[in-house]
């Protein structure tokens, strides 16, 4: 039972009550009964619109199952004509350039990696805040980026045929994006700076500089044997670091020990699909962690081989300009922070009629009042030099959703004391409607927006879902080579640069999924640096720092450059319905349903039973992957819609269902804290997944979230 503490018409959960009144509101110029009073007034004013929005969906939803119930040859020019009818989508002819200021260059015009991470973990939150600076020697050295081959391998004590490799690799690295005048840097004897420039020594007492000097921006130590050197490439750093008395240090030629990579210049704080936040005491979690990591004094203290370890955000880095002036760089990613969507309403805080109030309300309101600290300065480290709050609002349909997601800030903003549009937005186009109306989308919010971002699983849940009626869809595996996805992606870069996104803005591409497998995300995640986006989600710290690389080999702004004077993507592909064409065999609709079930069950087990909202779940070749909503929502609409369309039945889905829990159970055999879904398969995670498929069909947008919250309330309260 939650304890709740009337504020005003609001009914507050105890924890976030606590937290107001002892923490946030402190030294920002709120007072609690202020914060509470405005907050009353916001909840007022924007939960009729909110309900209207979201009536506006499933009104709108209806009418295109409707047309597709009636219209069973499709004619691409009749449907189109049909979705401007219903408003559906939004003529855009009037060009424009976004407008948004005081953006800080992190965003606006350095291209790097972004990481996601769930802010209700304190541990993986404060990794993530401290990614902006990774070892380029322990990312190869602990992954598959390096092969094992020739007495290379990983495990035990260091390796030093291994460690040869790593070393190897990251100077080649270095030659081809920092080559020096002549020679190599597996040459290098000695680094030294002489009246502002970098002399560097080969082992044949050769002197050389770098081939283009102005790469050298700066050191550490002193001048005739620094600890450090900074240098710089498509506005990333990378220090190389000197210490022959290290372990690595003193076998190398120039004493390097390692090569330091500004690697996530961005991080997204994640209040949404990541998470597993459904009450006050887990909102009151999240928010917490926020508030910490806005004032710089968030610490998490865990047990690693036996040792108390205690983490904490690092400070910024010091370096001296080659003419010897001492000047810092950030020492941290610049922090976004993501808001839930407009859909889902939560318990933490009811209304003057006892109602859920709508839960992206909250975010709004807490997450910027939280930023005030950083804005006033009142931690210990800056986020925002600029004076801005950076919030990535997800699974928003279409332009009028936005607007008022951009009217929510400016309330919040005047509640709180804060000048007009100090809070950003960050657009997921992940919805079909909102990529149809993308442009139109950013012209509402073209004085806030500072980031476009294709989502492409939620995108394809919703494809799925939008168009249940219209047939059975292709197997998933086939879907991302779909024209509709292709286009999308490209669709997304097109709107962007069309309305000036470039060097003011974030133009986003989607999640590298396998954690483990960092090879291949090197050999493939250069696409998208390659297709116009100048930042792209990581799933770890080690991942930032590999894929941080392409952007030393890939200039961004080049390649936006060339395409602004392509033609833009094709809406007709955008539309075209990834629908099945062929006939498929019993063992390949099985094999579809045994692969859905279990992605499904490995990641909603972990979420309903332990409140894990991403995790690394091993798939049914058990290969391990980022699992979040997003993934959850492509599963189980593509079983609702070939149960919908006769490809399967209920009794075979459940069956399936049976089969794939007593291999999760296995994979999870592991686990002390893992309760087993076999042999009885009546627990709180079992029925969430099966209601999942079951009752997909009728979720608004094929969400998760509505079974997913209410199972996992079941389940804390047992």
């Amino acid at each position: 039972m939650t304890n709740r503490i009337q504020r005003g018409d609001l009914q507050v959960s105890e924890e976030l009550d606590k937290l107001i009144s002892e923490k946030v509101c402190v030294n920002i110029d709120v007072e609690p009964e202020q914060f509470w009073n405005s907050f009353n007034e916001v909840v007022k004013e924007f939960t009729p619109r909110n309900k209207a929005l979201l009536a506006e969906r499933e009104e709108l939803q209806t009418k295109i199952d409707n047309w597709h119930k009636e219209n069973k040859e499709f004619d691409k020019e009749t449907y189109k004509s049909f979705l401007k009818e219903i408003g559906y989508w939004v003529d855009t002819n009037e060009d424009f350039e976004i407008e948004t200021t005081n953006v800080d260059a992190e965003i606006s015009t350095i291209a790097g990696a972004q990481l996601v991470v769930p802010v209700m973990n304190a541990r993986f939150a404060l990794n993530a805040a401290n990614a902006r600076w990774g070892s380029l020697y322990d990312a190869l050295y602990g992954t598959d980026m390096i092969s094992e081959d020739d007495g290379a391998e990983r495990g035990g004590a260091y390796n030093p045929v291994r460690g040869d490799k790593v070393i190897e690799f990251s100077k080649n690295f270095m030659n081809e994006n920092f080559p020096l005048s002549n020679g190599t840097y597996q040459e290098i004897a000695a680094f030294q700076i002489a009246d502002g420039n970098l002399d560097i020594t080969l082992k044949d007492q050769t002197k050389v500089t770098l081939a283009d000097n102005d790469k050298f921006v700066g050191y550490s130590g002193d001048v005739e044997n620094p600890s450090g050197i900074l240098m710089k490439n498509n506005n990333l750093h990378i220090e190389v670091q000197i210490d022959r008395e290290d372990s690595v240090g003193k076998d190398d030629l120039a004493g390097i020990k390692d090569i330091l990579v500004e690697s996530a210049v961005t991080t997204i704080q994640d209040c949404e699909d990541s998470v597993a936040a459904v009450d006050g005491e887990d909102k009151a979690t999240v928010y917490s962690n926020w508030l910490g990591l806005m004032q710089g004094n968030l610490e998490e203290t865990f047990d690693k081989g036996g040792k108390a370890m205690t983490r904490k955000l690092n400070p910024d880095r010091d370096y001296s300009n080659p003419e010897g002036v001492g000047f810092t760089l950030p020492g941290r990613s610049t922090m976004l922070v993501r808001n839930v969507g407009h859909l889902m309403t939560t318990p933490a805080i009811l209304d003057a009629e006892g109602n859920e109030i709508f839960e992206g309300i909250m975010d709004a309101m807490f997450t910027i009042t939280i930023a005030k600290h950083d804005l006033l300065s009142n931690g210990t480290f800056k986020n925002s030099r600029t004076g801005s709050i950076y919030i990535v609002k997800p699974k928003m349909h279409g332009p009028k959703e936005v607007q008022l997601t951009c009217d929510l800030f400016a309330a919040v903003e005047k509640a709180v004391g804060l000048a007009p549009l100090t809070a950003k937005i960050g657009i997921m186009d992940e919805e079909r409607r909102t990529t149809i109306n993308l442009k139109e989308c950013i012209k509402v919010a073209k004085d806030r927006v500072i980031f476009i971002n294709t989502g492409f699983l939620d995108r394809t849940g919703d494809e799925i879902h939008t168009s249940m009626e219209a047939g059975p869809m292709i197997r998933k595996a086939q879907m991302k080579q779909e024209p509709w996805i292709l286009a999308y992606e490209d669709w997304n870069v097109d709107k962007g640069l069309q309305t000036g996104f470039k060097g003011k803005a974030q133009i986003g591409k989607g999640m590298w999924a396998m954690p483990d497998e960092m090879l291949g995300m090197y050999e493939n995640k250069t696409v998208h640096p390659e297709a116009g986006a100048n930042c792209a989600w990581v799933p770890s710290p080690t991942a930032a720092t590999l894929h941080a690389l392409h952007y030393h080999q890939i200039s961004v702004p080049s390649v936006q450059e060339d395409l602004q004077k392509r033609k833009e993507a094709n809406m007709d592909e955008i539309l075209e319905i990834p629908l099945l064409k062929e006939e498929l065999s019993a063992e390949e609709i099985q094999a579809e349903l045994d692969n859905n079930a279990q992605g499904i069950l490995g990641y909603v087990v972990r979420w309903i039973d332990q409140g894990v909202g991403c995790s690394k779940v091993p798939d049914i070749n058990n290969v391990g992957l980022m699992e979040d909503r997003a993934t959850c929502r492509i599963s189980s609409q593509h079983i609702a819609n070939w149960l919908h369309h006769g490809l399967c039945d209920e009794t075979q889905v459940l069956e399936t269902m049976k089969k794939m829990a007593v291999v999760v159970d296995d994979q999870n055999s592991g686990d002390p804290e893992y309760e087993n879904m076999a042999p009885g398969y009546d627990g709180d995670a079992f029925q969430a997944a099966c209601d999942l498929v079951l009752k997909g069909r009728v979720q608004p947008s094929g969400y998760t979230e509505p079974i997913l919250h209410a199972q996992r309330l079941v389940k804390k309260a047992h």
